[in-house]
């Protein structure tokens, strides 16, 4: 794994804010790129004060999953390999600006966790180009 990884994700890289979300989803503002099992919606913005540099949404449907412990699964995973991979966005993105990240999970069936790292890595590295 990449760097020095935080132990946690904190509250304040979460996507926590309606407006946010949904200038995420609205079409024009966010960019989307995948690696099955995975899609990644971003955004680049201005970075308001104490706010960190990236914010994540995970988002497993209950149409994939009907079972809460397998959604939950998932998610688990996601956030786990993004924390190892953290470190490919943050180093990239400039003082002035933060990004707004989505998570969407797009597979009917589980992976394991080595999978889901190497494809959430893949898809950050995809980020930190066009960023």
């Amino acid at each position: 794994m990449t760097g020095l990884a935080s132990p946690i994700l904190s509250k304040r890289e979460r996507i926590v804010s309606r407006k946010l979300i949904e200038l995420l989803f609205s079409k024009g503002s966010s960019r989307s790129t995948s690696a099955f099992p995975l899609r990644i919606v971003f955004m680049e913005k201005a970075r308001e004060e104490n706010e960190e540099p990236v914010q994540i949404l995970i988002s497993v449907s209950k149409r994939h999953f009907k079972r809460a412990v397998k959604r939950n699964r998932v998610k688990r995973q996601i956030r786990e390999a993004y924390r190892h991979h953290k470190s490919i966005l943050t180093e990239k993105i400039a003082e002035d600006k933060s990004l707004a990240i989505a998570f969407i999970w797009q597979a009917d069936e589980l992976y394991d966790s080595q999978q889901v790292g190497r494809c959430v890595k893949r898809l950050l590295g995809k980020v930190a180009e066009n960023v």
